[in-house]
C-alpha cells in the first residue's frame, strides 16, 4: 500500500467504505417481505426500514462537513465507520420491527458522516485536472453496491438469515478501521468555523417531517390533517432552514455555495436522478416477490444486470466525458434512465426475466453516463477549502432526493394499491396490483423526464477545467487550465 501514491489509497479506503454505505440502501430492500412477514408489519411501516436509514443519513451529512474540517477527515471518517459497524451489528440483533428502524437511524448516523467526509478527502488528494479520474473511481460502488445488494441480500436472505444483511458489514468494517489507522493522513482546515446548532435542528426536523407526511400520505391521503399538518411543517422549517443559513457567517450548510451556477445545476440534476433511481430499485424487488413469486435470491439476480451495466459503461463513460462534456452526456443518461423505467410499465406475469435483466442492463448504461459527468462536473469550480462543505450540501441533496424518491413511489404505491382494491401478496387480487405497480414506476418514469431538462442547466465552458484530453506532450488544453478552479 505505501507504494501506491497517497491518492489512490485515499481512493481505495473510500471505496470500501461507500461500497459498504450504499450497499445497504438496497440490500434490504429484497428482505422487506420477509421482514414484513417475520415482524407482522404493514408495507407503510416496514418501508421506514429502508427510509429510516436515508433519513438519518440526511441528518448527519451536513454535521459531517463542519466536523471533518474542525476534527480532521481521517479522525472522523474512522468514527463514522465505526458508528456504522456497530450499528450493523446492533441491526442483526434486532428483535422487533421497532427496534430494527430504531438501529437502521444508528446505521445512518454513521453512514451520513462516512460519505461526504471520504468525498472529501478524494477531491482534496486529487487536483482539479484529475477529478473525472476520481469520479470514475466513484462511479463503481455507487452503482455496483446499490444494484448488487439485492444479489447478495437476496441470497442471504434466502439460504441463510435475513440477519445476515446486516452481520456482513462487520468484518468489511473492521477491516477499513486498521487501514484507515495504518495509512491516511489526517487533515484539519485552519479555520472550520463555529459549530451551527439551528442550522442542524432546521434541517433535520424539515426532512423528517416531509418525508413522514409522504410515508403517511399512502395510506390516509393527502388530504388527511396530519398529513397536511407535517407536510407544511417540513417544508417551512426548510424556507427557515435557506434564510436562516444564508444570514449565519459559519453555517453549517452553507447555502452561498448554490450560487455558484455549475455546482447548483448539477446538485439540482443529481437530486432528481437519484429520486427516480432508488425509487424504481424500491419498487422493482417488491414487485418480483409479491407479484410474480420469484423468490429473494432470484429478484437480486434479475436485477444485478444493472450493476454490470455500470461496470461495462465506466471506462468508455470517463473517455466520453473528456470529448464530449457533462451536459450532453446527463442528457442522455437521464433519457436512458427515464426509457428504461418507462419499459417497466409493460412487465407483467408472462414477461421474460431475461427482457427484465436488459431492462436493469441498459439502466446501468444510462446511470453510468449520467453518473461520471454529475460526480466530476459538481465540484468543478469549487476551491479546496470549500470542498467539505460542499461535498456536505451534495450529500445532502443527493440523500434527501434518495429519501423523497423512496417516500413519494411508496405512497404512490400504497394509494394505488387501495384505487384498486388490490394487496401485496393476495392472489385473488394481483389484477388490482398488477395495475397499481405500472402507475407506480410511471412516476419513477417521470422523474427521468425532468432530470432530461435539468441537465439542460450544466454548462461545459464552466466544467472545462475537468475535461481533460490527452495530448502528445500529456499536457492540458489551455481552455481547460485557463478554466480549472483556484
Amino acid at each position: 500500500m505505501r507504494k501506491l501514491e497517497y491518492k489512490y489509497i485515499v481512493g481505495i479506503v473510500f471505496v470500501f467504505g461507500l461500497f459498504m454505505d450504499l450497499l445497504d440502501i438496497t440490500i434490504v430492500n429484497v428482505a422487506l417481505p420477509t421482514l414484513a412477514r417475520d415482524f407482522n408489519a404493514t408495507t407503510t411501516t416496514i418501508e421506514w426500514v429502508v427510509t429510516g436509514y436515508l433519513v438519518s443519513l440526511a441528518v448527519f451529512i451536513p454535521v459531517s462537513g463542519w466536523a471533518g474540517d474542525r476534527f480532521g477527515t481521517k479522525r472522523v471518517f474512522m468514527f463514522a465507520l465505526a458508528v456504522f459497524t456497530s450499528g450493523s451489528l446492533a441491526c442483526g440483533l434486532a428483535w422487533n420491527i421497532e427496534s430494527l428502524i430504531g438501529f437502521r437511524v444508528l446505521q445512518g448516523i454513521g453512514g451520513g458522516m462516512l460519505t461526504p467526509v471520504g468525498t472529501t478527502m478524494l477531491f482534496r488528494a486529487f487536483p482539479p485536472a484529475e477529478r473525472a479520474k476520481a469520479s470514475a473511481l466513484l462511479a463503481i460502488p455507487a452503482v455496483v453496491a446499490p444494484a448488487s445488494g439485492p444479489v447478495l441480500g437476496g441470497y442471504l436472505v434466502e439460504f441463510h438469515d435475513w440477519r445476515w444483511i446486516f452481520l456482513i458489514n462487520i468484518p468489511i468494517g473492521l477491516a477499513g478501521l486498521v487501514v484507515c489507522a495504518l495509512f491516511l493522513r489526517e487533515d484539519v482546515q485552519e479555520a472550520p468555523g463555529r459549530f451551527d446548532l439551528p442550522g442542524l435542528f432546521l434541517s433535520a426536523g424539515g426532512l423528517a417531517f416531509v418525508v413522514y407526511a409522504l410515508a403517511e400520505a399512502g395510506s390516509n391521503g393527502f388530504d388527511d390533517p396530519r398529513v397536511l399538518a407535517f407536510g407544511f411543517a417540513g417544508l417551512a422549517l426548510t424556507l427557515l432552514l435557506v434564510v436562516v443559513e444564508l444570514r449565519t457567517p459559519e453555517p453549517m450548510l452553507d447555502m452561498r455555495l448554490l450560487g455558484n451556477k455549475l455546482f447548483a445545476a448539477a446538485n439540482a440534476a443529481n437530486m432528481i436522478g437519484q429520486g427516480g433511481m432508488q425509487g424504481a430499485l424500491f419498487l422493482l424487488p417488491i414487485f418480483l416477490q409479491a407479484e410474480r413469486g420469484l423468490s429473494p435470491f432470484q429478484t437480486g439476480l434479475t436485477t444485478f444486470p444493472q450493476a454490470i451495466g455500470v461496470v461495462m459503461m465506466v471506462q468508455p463513460a470517463g473517455r466520453i466525458y473528456a470529448r464530449v462534456g457533462p451536459k450532453k452526456m446527463m442528457m442522455a443518461g437521464m433519457a436512458g434512465i427515464s426509457a428504461s423505467t418507462f419499459a417497466l410499465l409493460a412487465v407483467d406475469l408472462e414477461t421474460s426475466q431475461w427482457w427484465i435483466r436488459l431492462i436493469m442492463l441498459t439502466r446501468g448504461w444510462s446511470f453510468a453516463l449520467t453518473l461520471i459527468p454529475l460526480q466530476t462536473a459538481t465540484f468543478a469550480t469549487i476551491s479546496s477549502e470549500d470542498t467539505g462543505r460542499a461535498s456536505a450540501i451534495a450529500n445532502s441533496l443527493r440523500q434527501v432526493s434518495a429519501s423523497l424518491g423512496v417516500a413519494l413511489l411508496a405512497t404512490v404505491l400504497t394509494n394505488r394499491l387501495g384505487v384498486h382494491d388490490a394487496q401485496l401478496y393476495d392472489p385473488a387480487t394481483r389484477a388490482g396490483a398488477l395495475l397499481a405497480f405500472p402507475e407506480a414506476f410511471f412516476v419513477a418514469g417521470l422523474l427521468g423526464v425532468v432530470g432530461v431538462f435539468a441537465s439542460m442547466l450544466i454548462s461545459d465552458r464552466e466544467a472545462a477545467g475537468t475535461m481533460v484530453r490527452r495530448t502528445g506532450g500529456g499536457g492540458v488544453p489551455e481552455h481547460a487550465a485557463a478554466a480549472a478552479p483556484h
